[in-house]
């Protein structure tokens, strides 16, 4: 993004058919350079699905340049701030040093609350594979890398 901050700025969250992402920003991107919108930046932000948030000089410039496209359901509420949604645009920490080895806590999906062992991580795919520390027989299990949070380095030592 631009100058943050800019009192001509305004930040608007879109919905979008879910998985259509990147081909609603493809679409808005389009209209914007087509029709000269006042709209600074359109981005998805990483992890969350469904969503993708566009940065324009107003309303009308926001509303024009989604208006009537596939996959666009909307916009939401109100505008919003930077600081509302700057831990969705700035990688966290966590993602950033998971290693393997490493002991997770699984924070969403049905393994919620499982702690865990990190076998391997895809960065790409943005996914790790872990071994279930509870499980009577180790199986392997992908999840997001958004979905789990370190609680203690392999360095740190052994189990409690």
């Amino acid at each position: 993004m631009e100058v943050v901050g800019d009192k001509n700025k305004m930040i608007f969250i879109i919905k979008v058919q879910t998985n259509k992402e990147e081909s609603a920003i493809d679409l808005i991107a389009d209209r914007v350079k087509k029709k000269n919108i006042s709209v600074y930046s359109v981005l998805r932000p990483h992890g969350l699905r469904g969503y993708v948030i566009l940065e324009s000089e107003d309303r009308d410039s926001a509303e024009e340049s989604v208006y009537n496209l596939p996959y666009i359901k909307g916009i939401v509420g109100k505008t919003i701030t930077y600081d509302e949604i700057k831990n969705m645009l700035e990688t966290s920490a966590a993602t950033v040093s998971i290693e393997e080895g490493d002991i997770v806590e699984i924070i969403s999906s049905t393994l919620k609350g499982e702690k865990a062992k990190v076998l391997r991580i895809d960065k790409q795919k943005e996914k790790v594979v872990v071994s279930l520390l509870g499980a009577v027989v180790p199986l392997p299990v992908t999840i997001k890398l958004d979905n789990v949070k370190v609680i203690r380095r392999e360095s740190e030592g052994g189990l409690e």
